[in-house]
């Protein structure tokens, strides 16, 4: 059998992935500006350029995903973090970030909880407390894009955007509100989607 450690491939796929998120965030936050200025040109161009650059991060999130598929056993978590220490790949100098599925079911059950939907900052207050007995101290550090946003909230906010994909949020829901779908209550019952 051949033994393989792919935690370098998977530490360079979530370097890239925050990258890119730092770079839709930009985008956004100039697109917001020529809005507000009134130059609706230029904030049309910045919102299909992030849909663009949208589309490129899901692609390439879900070649991490099948790289994992691929290669990825369970491991115990220490020999992870060790591993990606001696590797020392970018910025997450002390292990991966928690991985995007790892708030999925919190973000669920946190929106069960409030009734169906709530409002953003009151899922993400809720989500950070079931999370905290498996955040990694990266997981607390800032973005380099934002210092005022812990990497977490970023994760989180991205499991958001791929739970709408897969249909167990609302696509449709007012702007800042997060709101669970019947197939999110039938996967909270069942556990699969």
């Amino acid at each position: 059998m051949i033994e393989n450690n792919p935690t370098g491939v998977i530490a360079a796929f979530e370097i890239l992935l925050e990258e890119i998120e730092a770079e839709i965030e930009f985008m956004n936050r100039l697109g917001a500006r020529a809005f507000e200025s009134g130059d609706y040109g230029k904030a049309k161009e910045a919102l299909e350029r992030v849909a663009e650059v949208t589309a490129f991060r899901d692609r390439t999130d879900a070649l991490r995903r099948e790289w994992e598929r691929l290669f990825i056993r369970e491991k115990d978590e220490e020999d992870t973090e060790t591993h990606a220490e001696r590797r020392n790949l970018g910025r997450l100098r002390r292990g991966l970030r928690t991985r995007e599925e790892a708030y999925y079911r919190p973000i669920l059950e946190t929106l069960q909880e409030l009734g169906g939907s709530a409002p953003m900052p009151q899922v993400l207050n809720r989500v950070l407390q079931k999370m905290k007995p498996v955040l990694r101290d990266v997981d607390y550090e800032p973005l380099a894009s934002d210092p005022d946003k812990p990497r977490w909230s970023n994760s989180a906010q991205w499991a958001r955007n791929s739970l709408v994909k897969e249909g167990l949020l609302r696509s449709d829901s007012p702007r800042g509100v997060w709101e669970i779908s019947e197939k999110g209550y039938r996967y909270l019952r069942e556990g699969n989607i």
